[in-house]
């Protein structure tokens, strides 16, 4: 079985802020308490299209996630690696990013979409987010029954990262809008 869920959200920020944001989420320190979950970052690989301009880039995500204990028992350990590809084009203004587990795929695939375009309804000053993430335990013969409530806890816990997520990320797009005024905060 999968668990799927998608979310919608509009930044009242303009495309260039909020995807300056969304590169900053993880690297800002006044953020380390708030996605306590993310461990490390690391840019494997970056590189602007001659003909097309789109850049794109690797990053490796390393993912404090912690299970149920028999959960943790079995697989025997509560960190993910994650690989995260991003996709910008600066000419339709559009920033996709997709991120999938590396690590404990013998027991989850989690599969995660981000779309980031100006909004239909203020395309100068407001950015829709659309995101996508769809969840998959691998049951075990033994845990095939536990599978789907294992599933609901993933997506449960990725919803609340997510607003954790949005939070940083509006934290971040107000201090880059103080910054681009000459204020401080």
């Amino acid at each position: 079985m999968v668990r799927a869920y998608s979310q919608e959200y509009t930044y009242k920020h303009p495309w260039e802020r909020v995807t300056c944001a969304s590169w900053r989420k993880f690297t800002d320190p006044e953020n380390k308490r708030t996605l306590s979950h993310i461990l490390e970052v690391d840019t494997l690989n970056r590189k602007v299209d001659p003909e097309s301009g789109k850049l794109y880039t690797t990053r490796a995500i390393t993912i404090h996630a912690p299970g149920p204990w028999f959960i943790r028992k079995i697989v025997g350990q509560d960190i993910c690696h994650c690989v995260e590809s991003t996709v910008v084009d600066a000419w339709s203004q559009s920033m996709q990013l997709t991120t999938r587990n590396i690590s404990l795929q013998k027991f989850i695939e989690v599969v995660e979409k981000i779309r980031y375009d100006p909004h239909p309804d203020n395309p100068n000053g407001w950015t829709i987010c659309r995101q996508e993430t769809s969840i998959r335990i691998k049951p075990l013969s033994a845990l095939a029954s536990m599978a789907e409530k294992v599933e609901q806890r993933c997506a449960e816990r990725f919803v609340q990262n997510s607003v954790k997520g949005r939070e940083v990320m509006e934290r971040i797009c107000k201090y880059l809008e103080a910054e681009s005024s000459g204020l401080t905060i």
